[in-house]
């Protein structure tokens, strides 16, 4: 894909009533232009070139997954629903032409078999069109019929052999607003419960197995030892079990033992049972073979009083096991308590306006459409509608990627999610009481819940061995009738051979070392959510990046100056009543503060003051504001308000305005009393570890793409470095989301943003990156949120993966540490109790070590 750089800019995107024409890339309906039908099936040239880089369908907009289904993106900001069958449902539904789309969250899922299982079950009901799972999030997705199945017989169906299925809304119902929504749903009271229920399992472990392999540790090892040795006091154990009968002890043993089998043990049997149910062999039967047939052994030799008793293989097995399980379950969810401090985007009450002036707070859900609200200044506006009177401005950068703030006069649609920042805003809610915020949250989880997780490396390891260890099992069996011996003999020979030779701790290696990798990658302020991250991150070959509050600080600042101090001082008393970040930083530039010799201070070290000065007839325009500033007319903005207002520009500051706009800064002209006098250049500056970090990714062999919703020019100094092969300015937030559908065709891509309009990209994208100063959809959509703002943490997050791939196969391979052990000695007839405990032992402690190892300096 690597090709000169070349910026392109994208069209803006425009509602329109014909729903089945749209553009080929981004799904924007076609509208005529200047009297031309667009070019080819696009809305814009943008939308072509990036169309003819990547490709398109020849006859459909993005793929959202919905499958002809109304979702969320089905209405876009400003849109109103023109299908009269469309209707938004409760109880987590969306509906159309007679199909619901429920999402249910399930605890209980583990792996990529849990998806194929659930699959089917839903799959399999009555009334079921389509089922989609994905254990990365811990979601199903089904479309059916309401009429023939209900959600709450879904969810029925769906909590079936230890799965608890909810409807995804009621993560969040126990607990107060606050965090992202991934963070409220894993830490909600289901949520707690299902993990204090796999706390108690691992509890039951350690602690019954503990007073369990006392008699182990005190009678039955040093017992087995006198056949090694006859030092000293070990020898006084010969025959210690002599004279014991099985009755005695099995009780005991078989109570204590099953409990820990049924209970810590529960998740590998269940995970044995759907495995086997699917035919599809995983580390969780291996697993299961293993802590049942020492367990059937024991419980039989018990009978015939005999003292070679393996009940401490099933309880060592089932801790270690359900012991890694819980760790990295803990992992996890420290990852996500690191997320709470994220901006919440998300509203959930409202304040209701009544006629009188008087106002009342009620929850978002209980809105309906003729209700008018008030939106104080600084305040998110619950969902969409239109401003029913006056006047303010309102920063839609949230959902549609626009840095400035956009001016709205009375009848002007309104988006939900996006701030009032000046004066207050009286709203009449539209005709969906939705918010674009709640229609983007749709979208993500479409695209996450038709995302499945990545099969594990080890399960495949165990659809390979499972044939052997069956094989060697039948091989003993059968030898051993064929010699003579009683189906008793023959049973325990075959329940031997299962023990040594079926390799259990493949599924103790891998959860151990996922969760020592995210452990890692979290203490380096990198928060991984799931285990296949490492493997999706690993194969990636192009890294997008958001622009604006990614590459670049998102912080607009004052670069340059040319102006006389005193019209730089009334710019700034002007700007101290705008609501934009370059009248933001004017302000800060000009504001009236002094330096060490006690003079006001100027960005370019000149002196300006904005204190004392006398502001009239203040006015904001959508590109700038004007006023009286101590008796003289002062002009603020863009070149082309003052084109507008008939105001000179000089040729000379023409050239600068185009310098400036060539070098990705924004310039804002100043003048007074009919003349423009000068020329303030705002930018945000590129984050100091951008180079390092492109060139980092270009070296490794990854092409580097940058999108943006500023002009081409904003994005140019990007477009000039070696190590970036495109970037597309101009781009709205559905047209990164239908660009990277379309690179997503010529290799496996991830997406790196900030924002909440950047979410759906970041979902869409094979893997998803949100760094800390974003929005909380954002770090809800991605896969992996950077929560110290820190660039060169993306790269250490590749090199994280490619660290950990290696520890992973290496302790895959010492997995087999137990087997090396224990099938020898079976093999020369010395295996026994001690022998399996040692080999346990060794292989877990080697394990361990090596996941504990530091994967990069």
């Amino acid at each position: 894909m690597a090709v000169e750089p070349t910026a392109i800019t994208v069209s803006d995107r425009h509602a329109g009533s014909d729903r089945d024409d749209r553009c080929r890339l981004c799904g924007t309906p076609l509208r005529e232009t200047d009297g031309e039908s667009p070019s080819a099936g696009f809305c814009s040239t943008g939308c072509r070139d990036v169309a003819a880089e990547f490709g398109t369908n020849a006859d459909s907009g993005p793929d959202d997954g919905t499958d002809g289904v109304t979702v969320a993106d089905d209405s876009r900001p400003g849109d109103r629903p023109t299908d009269p069958q469309a209707t938004a449902a409760t109880d987590g539904e969306e509906r159309r032409n007679g199909t619901a789309r429920t999402f249910f969250r399930i605890d209980g899922m583990q792996s990529a078999i849990d998806e194929t299982f659930l699959e089917s079950v839903a799959r399999g009901r009555d009334g079921v069109t389509d089922a989609e799972a994905s254990y990365v999030t811990e979601t199903v997705r089904v479309d059916h019929d309401p009429d023939r199945l209900s959600t709450a017989e879904l969810e029925d169906a769906l909590s079936t052999v230890g799965y608890t299925a909810y409807l995804r809304e009621e993560a969040t119902a126990d607990e107060e607003t606050g965090g992202t929504r991934r963070s409220r749903e894993m830490t909600g009271l289901r949520k707690r419960r299902s993990e204090d229920m796999l706390e108690m399992r691992y509890v039951v472990g350690v602690v019954f197995g503990t007073f369990l392999l006392l008699p182990f540790v005190a009678v039955l090892y040093p017992m087995f030892l006198t056949s090694f040795t006859d030092w000293g006091a070990i020898s006084h154990f010969e025959g210690a079990f002599t004279g014991f009968s099985g009755p005695l002890y099995l009780p005991l043993f078989l109570v204590g033992t099953g409990a820990i089998l049924y209970l810590t043990g529960g998740p590998l049997l269940r995970g044995a049972y759907v495995s086997l149910k699917l035919r599809r062999p995983t580390t969780d039967l291996l697993a299961a073979l293993t802590i049942v047939s020492a367990y059937a052994y024991s419980v039989l030799v018990s009978g015939l009083g005999r003292s070679d008793l393996y009940f401490d293989l099933t309880i060592l097995v089932a801790s270690l096991v359900m012991g890694a399980i819980y760790y990295e379950a803990t992992v996890k969810r420290r990852a996500t308590d690191r997320l709470t401090d994220l901006t919440v985007s998300q509203v959930d009450t409202a304040r209701l306006y009544a006629a009188d002036g008087s106002t009342t707070e009620i929850p978002v859900s209980d809105l309906e459409s003729d209700d008018r609200l008030l939106v104080r200044e600084g305040e998110r506006i619950p969902v969409d509608g239109r401003l029913a009177e006056g006047e303010c401005a309102v920063d839609e950068a949230v959902v549609t990627g626009e840095s400035l703030p956009v001016t709205k006069r009375e009848g002007d649609e309104l988006v939900g999610g996006s701030v009032v920042t000046t004066d207050a805003a009286i709203v009449d809610v539209g005709e969906r009481t939705t918010s674009s915020i709640e229609r983007l949250t749709r979208v993500v989880w479409n695209v996450q819940s038709a995302d499945h997780g990545v099969t594990r490396r080890a399960d495949e390891f165990a659809a390979t061995l499972l044939p052997v260890v069956l094989a060697a099992t039948v091989a003993v069996g059968a030898g051993s009738l064929l010699t003579g011996a009683s189906a008793t003999t023959t049973v325990l020979a075959a329940l031997v051979t299962i023990m040594v030779a079926s390799p259990w701790a493949l599924g103790f290696a891998t959860p151990y070392s996922v969760a020592a990798s995210l452990q890692e990658a979290l203490e380096r302020g990198i928060v991984v959510f799931d285990e296949t991250v490492f493997e999706r991150l690993r194969a990636v070959d192009v890294v997008v990046f958001d622009k604006t509050g990614t590459l670049t600080t998102g912080e607009m600042t004052v670069r340059e100056a040319d102006a006389p101090d005193d019209l730089l001082a009334a710019a700034a008393a002007l700007e101290r009543r705008a609501a934009h970040p370059a009248a933001a930083a004017i302000t800060a530039a000009f504001d009236g503060s002094t330096d060490e010799d006690g003079r006001p201070a100027r960005a370019d070290g000149g002196s300006a003051a904005a204190d004392g000065l006398t502001v009239r007839d203040f006015q904001a325009h959508a590109t700038g504001v004007e006023g009286t500033v101590d008796g003289r007319s002062i002009l603020v903005g863009h070149p082309d308000l003052f084109r507008e207002r008939d105001w000179a520009l000089e040729d000379g500051l023409e050239s600068r305005i185009d310098r400036a706009r060539e070098a990705g800064r924004l310039p804002v002209v100043v003048g007074r009393d009919g003349a423009a006098e000068g020329i303030v250049i705002v930018g945000d500056e590129p984050r100091a570890e951008w180079d390092e970090t492109v060139s980092a990714l270009s070296d490794d062999g990854i092409d580097v793409v940058v999108l943006t919703g500023d002009d081409g020019t904003a994005a140019d100094a990007f477009a000039r470095h070696p190590g970036v092969d495109h970037v597309f300015a101009g781009v709205s937030p559905d047209g990164k989301t239908a660009a990277v559908e379309r690179m997503k065709t010529d290799g496996r891509v991830a997406m790196v943003g900030d924002g909440t309009n950047d979410a759906p990209a970041l979902a869409a994208a094979d893997l998803g990156i949100s760094l800390g100063s974003g929005t909380a959809l954002a770090a809800d959509a991605a896969d992996i949120a950077i929560v110290d703002d820190d660039l060169a943490a993306v790269e250490k997050a590749f090199a994280l993966a490619r660290a950990a791939r290696g520890r992973i196969r290496q302790n895959i391979g010492l997995a087999f540490v137990y087997n090396a052990i224990a099938i020898p000695a079976a093999a020369l007839g010395i295996v026994n109790p001690l022998v399996t405990t040692v080999a346990v032992v060794a292989g877990a402690l080697l394990i361990v070590g090596n996941a504990e190892r530091s994967l990069v300096d």
